[in-house]
């Protein structure tokens, strides 16, 4: 049996239950967020944290991190692709190509998206104010405050928001799970590097990684309406291949 579309061609309209699944998931995400931050609100988190951000250090020594010594380097490397000057330059580029595609409305809800994302994320940081990890050395200097994670929810909000937006721009099934992919796997790994270089709580992390997808959940959908109202540019049609 052929699988349903849930990434119809414009003009067509998203089968009820898939926009359904999606409000549900978005819904879900917001509750796990509010449930969680009342619960680090609270100083209930530290029988989930403490376990995980130790059990990454040496027994003996917990400023030393376990595992080979180049993997250190790579954590910190990776941690870097969730930075504000990373994400801002991969914005920009994004934005810059979909211009020269004469995408440019697309290009437009890309800039607003993430920077709103962004401006989003930095506020709800502010308003809990929890302080970081104490209990472990940061193998890297941070100053800003723990909760939620800024570089999970940032790379959340950038690389899921323009994986998403990027795939409503193509109409190739192959295409789309590609682009999701790696904005997943990004967001996923720059998240784990915090927690390894003992500068985010594992809890910090999570809510920002439920921001992250729920900001970018909702501008997929964004997207799929203006496609369907035809205000913003329709998915570049799939080529195939040649004999």
């Amino acid at each position: 049996m052929d699988e349903p579309d849930l990434n119809p061609a414009p003009g067509r309209r998203l089968p009820f239950d898939t926009r359904l699944i999606a409000i549900f998931l978005a819904i879900l995400a917001i509750l796990g967020f509010a449930i969680l931050a009342s619960v680090v609100a609270q100083g209930g988190t530290a029988g989930f944290d403490r376990p995980i951000i130790t059990a990454l250090r040496t027994s003996t020594d917990l400023a030393t991190p376990r595992g080979p010594r180049w993997l250190n380097s790579a954590m910190t490397d990776i941690t870097a692709l969730g930075g504000t000057t990373v994400l801002t330059v991969i914005t920009i580029i994004v934005a810059a190509f979909l211009l020269i595609a004469r995408r440019a409305r697309l290009a437009l809800l890309v800039a607003l998206g993430v920077s709103f994302g962004a401006i989003f994320g930095t506020t709800l940081k502010a308003l809990f104010g929890r302080a970081r990890p104490d209990i472990v050395e940061h193998l890297v200097h941070e100053t800003s405050l723990s909760f939620p994670s800024g570089h999970a929810m940032n790379s959340a909000v950038v690389y899921l928001t323009l994986g998403a937006l990027l795939a409503r721009s193509q109409q190739s099934r192959a295409a789309r799970a590609y682009l999701m992919s790696v904005a997943a796997l990004l967001t996923l790994t720059i998240g784990c590097s915090r927690v390894y270089l003992g500068v985010h709580w594992p809890s910090d992390v999570v809510a920002g990684w439920s921001v992250g997808a729920v900001w970018a959940l909702l501008m997929s959908l964004l997207a799929a309406r203006l496609q369907r109202e035809h205000k913003i540019e329709q998915p570049t049609p799939a080529t195939e291949p040649t004999t």
